[in-house]
């Protein structure tokens, strides 16, 4: 057997250690299954006192084949669930042998992984170092390996809803305390030996679920104490999903359905409802993006190769408005002191409370202490002087978008700041190349876009200016990581990649306003395309004042280079908007009008209504929904084309993580192959017609349609 080891001590005790070769950790594949069901067949024929489940990796196992998944096609279910089937008969034939099973966890036990745990009596883990949970419904599946059956049986319902339908996982501490690991011990050694104490103590086990007189913790379905919950659970689910996100519905169903069967046919249960999604189109968008795209991003793939590199010490941040202070949040919760500095000392220090409140937050939680709270503010300091900088090997600037402004903090800094050190411009429009005329040294200044709220939002968009060097792109990247956040890397632009293509959403919103279609069918054909927020909402949230001065900014560059300065989508809504005094929520509300009272809900602005008079003849809902998801394909394909974006792993990830395109699609790019070119570009023309020229797809994408060929980097 190539994937594990057998191994039965002197005491009668099989040890079975999985050890997958040529490989950092452990994978449940076809090769795996087969090894899996012939080790059961041995334990039952072997005459063991017990079975110990370890790992000789570091971690314990990594969980399903996503390559596999990602392979399947619609007429594959088949295969695939006798493979589920075979599998979760080998655990189950081990699980109810009468023989003490323990799961030796000594590292992450995802998926698969944490299913065999599942299927163990006790469960025994490192103290430090371990994680564990059934994260599948994040990828577009559900956990097929018992997970679903066990969980309920192990927790009830209500308790194993989050660990299922949201994906939750928890460390080796809190999973102790939540009842999914039994014991904790604090070296590989006790973890051995504590599992075959249990064992030698309990000569005879079965799981609780196989007991005579088991119940369900916290009732059956048709309990009192849960019917009320399981008839309103479909809605919250649905409120949640949209319609769109089949797994989190799935994983519902075989909960509830498998609770009201014996253990067998819930087995089953959860088996067919696993080939159904992973044999789904909308799976595949799933693992395209949040798995190999993002595992190419974690591993560096858009990082310059040969490049050494680089941990950065001491960062400063020009600017302690809400973009400086988050900024600096960032730097200082990952350990790295900053300067925030502005033009008062004063000033600067409002920018540090915000890092006070958000730890203090924490601590009301119970999240942090006194004790860390004062080590994170200790690492931001608050200075008026450019002099504080000196130190600094990374310099942010994150102050207002005037090309005026940050050309003088620009200058300034670089006056004091070491030469190995690298200059940043937070600017979300404003191309880089441009900026860096104010830099002495070009080739060490970059762009390093954030997203508010810093503190919340996962991503930075690093934009190469032309004489960006890859030496500072590399470092960049580097410290992007360094801070936790996902970098996309993307060439220099007006509106880069992310702004540029979140433009259009916002446009096309007001665009809909001025051909009198009703508001709210506006925001509810987002909120059912699977948009967080609505294209007016979102507007009100970055306040037309900001719109309209980067359309004031683009049309002074573009007239002062002589070229045509194009019509603005949307134009005479911002513009009567701001004449009506409404600019947005920071100044009162535009779109809509916001509550004084703490918790009360927003409501569109009655206003409207007189501005922009609904027309007679409802829209269609399709179109809307359509309308806000094309726009931004098709704006990310002119980006393609034009060389700003260059990969279709840093438009994917960088429209749903900086911009909020829907999950479920993939991605901006993504969504164009789930629609298929050919689909797509008959789609986009109809659009054309019917609105206007910005649904013209780039003759790139009509080329590949005319084959129906998917775009690939």
């Amino acid at each position: 057997m190539s994937t594990l080891t057998y191994q039965k001590d002197a005491a009668g005790i099989a040890h079975i250690i999985f050890d997958r070769p040529d490989a950092v950790a452990n994978l449940m594949d076809q090769r795996f299954i087969d090894d899996f069901c012939r080790t059961a067949e041995q334990v039952l024929a072997d005459n063991v006192v017990g079975v110990i489940y370890r790992s000789a990796k570091k971690t314990f196992f990594a969980g399903g084949d996503l390559n596999m998944f990602f392979a399947l096609q619609p007429d594959q279910g088949e295969p695939l669930y006798e493979m589920l089937e075979s599998m979760k008969g080998a655990m189950r034939a081990i699980e109810t042998a009468g023989i003490p099973v323990v799961a030796a966890i000594n590292g992450a036990a995802m998926g698969g992984g944490f299913e065999l745990c599942l299927a163990s009596h006790y469960r025994i883990a490192l103290s430090r170092g371990v994680s564990v949970g059934l994260p599948e419904v994040t990828l577009g599946l559900l956990p097929g390996g018992g997970g679903v059956t066990r969980m309920v049986r192990l927790l009830g319902l209500q308790a194993a809803m989050p660990y299922l339908t949201e994906g939750k996982t928890l460390n080796s501490q809190r999973a102790h305390s939540a009842g999914l690991i039994d014991q904790l011990v604090d070296d590989s050694e006790q973890l051995v030996a504590a599992a075959v104490a249990w064992i030698e103590a309990h000569q005879a086990s079965t799981q609780r679920w196989d007991t005579k007189g088991y119940r369900l913790p916290g009732g059956a379905p048709q309990s009192p104490a849960l019917a009320g919950m399981i008839a309103v659970a479909p809605s919250v689910m649905r409120k949640q999903t949209r319609g769109r996100m089949p797994a989190p519905e799935a994983i519902l169903c075989a909960m509830v359905e498998g609770a009201q069967v014996d253990f067998d046919t819930a087995s089953r249960i959860e088996s067919r409802y696993m080939v159904q999604l992973a044999t789904g189109r909308q799976v595949k968008n799933m693992l395209n993006t949040f798995w190999f795209q993002m595992n190419d991003i974690k591993a560096g793939v858009g990082r310059p190769q040969g490049v050494a590199a680089r941990q950065f010490k001491r960062v400063a941040i020009l600017g302690a408005g809400m973009m400086g202070a988050g900024i600096a949040w960032a730097c200082a919760s990952r350990g790295i002191a900053c300067v925030l500095k502005d033009v008062t000392v004063e000033a600067a220090e409002k920018g540090k409370a915000y890092s006070a409140n958000l730890i203090d937050k924490q601590i009301a939680r119970g999240r942090a202490d006194e004790a860390k709270k004062a080590a994170l503010l200790s690492l931001i300091t608050t200075a008026d002087d450019y002099a504080d900088l000196a130190d600094c090997d990374l310099v942010i600037e994150a102050v207002f978008e005037s090309r005026p402004l940050k050309a003088e903090v620009t200058a300034a800094a670089e006056q004091v700041i070491d030469s190995r050190a690298l200059f940043a411009s937070n600017t979300s429009t404003l191309p880089i190349t441009g900026l860096a005329q104010a830099s002495v040294r070009p080739e060490q200044f970059i762009g390093l876009h954030f997203f508010s709220p810093v503190d919340k939002m996962p991503l930075v968009e690093i934009i190469v200016g032309d004489q960006t060097s890859d030496q500072t792109l590399a470092e960049a990247y580097d410290f992007v990581q360094q801070i936790g956040k996902t970098p996309i890397v993307v060439n220099d632009s007006r509106g880069f990649y992310t702004s540029r293509v979140f433009g259009t959403y916002t446009a096309e919103g007001m665009a809909m306003v001025a051909e009198g279609i009703a508001p709210a069918s506006i925001e509810n054909g987002a909120y059912l395309a699977g948009f967080p927020v609505g294209p007016l909402a979102v507007s009100d949230e970055v306040t037309l004042t900001l719109q309209d001065k980067v359309r004031q900014q683009t049309v002074a560059d573009l007239t002062a280079a002589g070229a045509p300065v194009p019509a603005l989508v949307g134009a005479e809504v911002l513009d009567k908007m701001l004449a009506a005094g409404r600019a947005g929520k920071s100044s009162g509300g535009a779109f809509y009008d916001y509550p004084s009272e703490k918790g009360g809900k927003k409501t569109l602005w009655p206003g409207l209504s007189q501005l922009f008079p609904v027309a007679a003849q409802p829209a269609c809902l399709q179109d809307i929904q359509d309308r806000l998801l094309y726009i931004q394909a098709i704006e990310t394909l002119r980006c393609r084309e034009e060389g700003v974006v260059t990969t279709t792993r840093d438009a994917n990830i960088g429209s749903i993580m900086g911009i909020g395109y829907p999950a479920w699609t993939g991605g901006t790019l993504q969504f164009v192959n789930y629609i298929g070119s050919a689909a797509f570009v008959a789609r986009a023309d109809q659009l054309a017609e019917r609105y206007g020229e910005r649904f013209t797809v780039p003759s790139s994408l009509r080329a590949l349609a005319a084959n129906d060929a998917p775009l690939q980097d």
